[in-house]
């Protein structure tokens, strides 16, 4: 079953969240897997749709916008209202009359998944995180990492990631990973870039790589939960 709320962040602002549950939800006890979207789209992205639909038969699944998504502008709101926001959507899932999981999982593409790490690296209790092309660098400058926080975080970590990402050179990866006290795992989507789009030569359609990265975000929940 699928259904859309929505959630109050603050007084005066609410986001739509997308909601789906397997067949055989057991409130308290069926795992959660939290995504938000990258900065230049919203929670239609056909990939995350696809992504959420693919996982929703054996976990529950839920996307979101934030504030600027919902109201249609195109600058993202400032990190401190993108936190609050994903922190609001997780209260509110934990506290669902119907809907409460048991463990939660949370992450998100590319500007959704970093979000999610800051929330985890201040405190906030997670099962897993799941980056789907974390923004390690902004585009042509790898001198500005965005790695400080995540040693905080104690969670177990998926970093899904491209091999010709310009917003996340693995050669600046990989060190940073050696730094990481929690578990963490690096899948990497030969030949993709930072949407996980790869050249045509490679033989490999849109649905392969989709059908990759749900196989190994379904592996890497199941062996924590």
């Amino acid at each position: 079953m699928s259904h859309r709320e929505k959630v109050r962040v603050d007084a005066n602002t609410s986001v739509s969240v997308e909601v789906a549950a397997p067949p055989e939800f057991r409130s308290g006890g069926t795992p959660a897997l939290v995504l938000a979207p990258g900065a230049g789209s919203n929670m239609e992205n056909p990939f995350l749709a696809s992504l959420t639909r693919g996982l929703s038969a054996e976990v529950l699944t839920a996307r979101f916008n934030f504030p600027y998504q919902e109201s249609g502008r195109g600058a993202p709101d400032a990190q401190r209202r993108l936190e609050g926001t994903y922190r609001a959507v997780l209260a509110w899932l934990r506290g669902h009359s119907e809907l409460a999981p048991g463990l939660v999982f949370a992450g998100g593409k590319s500007m959704g998944g970093r979000i999610a790490s800051h929330l985890a690296a201040a405190g906030e209790p997670l099962a897993g995180l799941v980056f789907l092309g974390y923004p390690l660098h902004p585009p042509g400058q790898p001198e500005r990492l965005r790695d400080s926080h995540l040693p905080a975080i104690t969670c177990p970590m998926l970093f899904v990631q491209g091999s010709r990402d310009r917003l996340c050179d693995l050669d600046l990866l990989r060190p940073v990973l050696q730094k990481l006290k929690a578990p963490h795992r690096l899948h990497v989507i030969d030949q993709g870039d930072h949407s996980f789009k790869v050249p045509k030569r490679t033989g490999r359609s849109e649905a392969d790589i989709q059908a990759e990265i749900r196989d190994e975000v379904r592996g890497f929940m199941e062996e924590i939960g």
